[in-house]
């Protein structure tokens, strides 16, 4: 009679498995592209160089004037402004956007 109830507890690593399954799923679907995006996006700020064409995250088009260690001073049509780097979302450089030459 013990001897099935120990059994039917299972115990050990089998019954952790599903956990730890569960554990490794959760990291490669959610955690795992998060941490790339960042790096990325961090990639992206280090890469900021004066004269590049950007839009911030508020979509404000503009032009890096200058480049400093916490953030840029930008060119917009209303005047120099100073804008953290987390705040410019992606380039828009003729390189990445080449039908826009022109318009």
């Amino acid at each position: 009679m013990y001897s099935t109830i120990f059994l039917q507890a299972g115990g050990g690593i089998e019954g952790m498995l599903p956990l730890l399954v569960m554990v490794a799923a959760m990291f490669l679907l959610f955690l795992w592209p998060q941490m790339r995006k960042q790096k990325k996006e961090k990639q992206f700020q280090e890469a900021l160089k004066p004269g590049a064409k950007v839009v911030t995250t508020s979509g404000m088009h503009a032009k890096i004037l200058q480049v400093m260690e916490d953030g840029v001073i930008l060119e917009t049509m209303s005047g120099k402004l100073k804008f953290e780097k987390a705040a410019i979302s992606r380039e828009f450089t003729e390189a990445r956007f080449p039908e826009t030459v022109g318009k």
